[in-house]
């Protein structure tokens, strides 16, 4: 257990931050200013679910907080929408990996890497997976 008790400890920080989000009103906020913005709801899911990873560092909690942001503005959405606004978020859940994720530290550790090689690998790729991926969504949504 001590190997991993602290990826356990940031993973369950990660999680605590989102239920203060939940009940604090904060993600409520959120979503009334994101039914008045005029962004497009994908750009908006996206957004939301990278502030989130931003924030938090935890892909999991900026996919299940985002989700349940975007999820009234998804409501006059075609099934096809649908599905295209869970791909945008699930890719910015994935933008910049960094300190306060699980998965950095288990880069790190297991490939011997300092932090900053870390940032500058591991992070810099998962942020052009995240901006690649939702290109691919909008130009999904223009075909459908």
């Amino acid at each position: 257990m001590p190997p991993i008790a602290g990826i356990l400890l940031i993973v369950g920080a990660g999680g605590g931050f989102k239920q203060t989000l939940v009940d604090s009103g904060v993600g409520k906020v959120i979503g009334e200013a994101a039914q008045g913005a005029n962004v497009p709801v994908l750009v908006l899911g996206w957004l939301i679910a990278v502030g989130i990873r931003l924030a938090t560092g935890s892909a999991t909690v900026a996919t299940i907080s985002a989700a349940g942001i975007a999820a009234p503005l998804a409501a006059g959405l075609s099934p096809a929408h649908v599905a295209l606004l869970v791909l945008a978020i699930g890719a910015g859940s994935l933008f910049f990996s960094h300190v306060n994720d699980a998965g950095f530290w288990l880069v790190k550790e297991y490939l011997g890497m300092s932090v900053g090689e870390t940032i500058r690998s591991w992070s810099v790729m998962e942020a052009i997976i995240s901006v690649v991926s939702f290109c691919c969504v909008l130009l999904l949504g223009l075909v459908v």
